[in-house]
């Protein structure tokens, strides 16, 4: 790009040392060192002027925000995979591009919804409790901290895309049975592969499964696909697991569940109204019902650097005249 002003590129959260200083040789990168979330004036101001916007699953960018854009922006490069808070089509419609971070989470998101797996039926952050809280340990006792082991329990993944099947594939490995639920059957050298049976009624999957792990993205379709009516057919001893986003679950249903011990425990790492957490969650996690993380489930350095350097070819793509490898297009949000 020698000879050519580089392109305002606003980055609206504190990225990877290695990511931003490479932005910075690139690009005239304007950075949040603060890592302080952009107010929407702010916001505002960085679509006015920016020649590429890199925003981050937090970020809201809808229609109205979007409208405001001044001429030069032609690139939202989104930090992260899920696209549902950017208003695509509205972007599309002033001729802004709009790419993601694909492929580059699987292995993370799946290792932690692994986790959180075993931390429910296993009470892992109960025990953890015992060693930090003021009263001592008095030892092991043969029916101290009972759980649940998962060998041999029956697991229902909704969402059985490339974050669904690493998470059957790990599974698997646990000894689990796995079944599935998703709007297409998986290819039949994958269901031969995990042994998995599929499921065209999400309902009768519910009913039957020990676990279930949430997997699929969050779409309109999607909003509250777990509802109180669906929650309320899993049986009594099944765990929930979810690591996709919140809004998929109705929370007050689940939390009404839980109270009511109509369901044996949930893990969470994400919440319908993130970064708000509902106060009854903490409630009931502090009973030891319910495990909850703050959106851990990609947080690593590998994870985030491969996310930066996704953010960086899109750019450089779109900036040297090529179509961005990571386009999403409207009808496929």
């Amino acid at each position: 790009m020698a000879g050519r002003k580089k392109p305002l590129v606003v980055i609206t959260r504190k990225l990877p040392d290695q990511v931003e200083t490479r932005m910075r040789e690139l690009f005239d990168a304007r950075l949040n060192v603060d890592d302080r979330p952009m107010t929407q004036p702010e916001l505002v101001a960085a679509v006015k002027e920016a020649d590429v916007l890199v925003p981050t699953v937090t970020d809201t960018i809808d229609a109205a925000l979007i409208e405001q854009a001044g001429p030069n922006l032609k690139l939202i490069a989104n930090f992260g995979n899920g696209v549902d808070k950017i208003d695509v089509t509205a972007a599309a419609k002033r001729g802004i591009t709009v790419t993601n971070t694909p492929n580059v989470l699987t292995e993370d998101t799946a290792d932690m919804a692994m986790a959180l797996m075993l931390a429910v039926p296993r009470r892992l952050t109960e025990g953890a409790s015992v060693l930090t809280s003021e009263k001592k340990w008095a030892g092991w006792s043969p029916t101290w901290m009972l759980g649940r082991r998962i060998g041999g329990k029956r697991l229902g993944i909704v969402g059985m895309g490339r974050i669904g099947t690493a998470v059957a594939r790990r599974a698997k490995a646990f000894g689990l049975s796995i079944h599935y639920h998703n709007r297409h059957r998986v290819l039949q050298s994958v269901e031969d592969e995990l042994e998995a049976t599929y499921w065209e009624s999400l309902d009768q999957m519910l009913a039957r499964m020990d676990i279930i792990s949430i997997n699929c993205p969050s779409t309109p379709a999607t909003f509250h696909l777990l509802s109180g009516r669906r929650l309320a057919l899993m049986q009594p001893h099944a765990y929930l697991v979810n690591i996709a986003r919140g809004d998929i679950i109705d929370e007050d249903a689940l939390v009404k569940m839980l109270q009511d011990g109509k369901l044996a425990g949930a893990a969470l790492d994400v919440f319908e109204h993130e970064p708000a957490v509902n106060h009854k969650l903490l409630k009931l996690a502090a009973k030891g019902k319910v495990v909850l993380l703050p959106h851990m489930g990609s947080a690593t350095i590998e994870g985030r650097i491969d996310m930066g350097e996704k953010v960086i070819i899109n750019i450089r793509a779109h900036v040297d005249g090529h179509r961005p490898p990571d386009r999403v297009l409207p009808l496929r949000t």
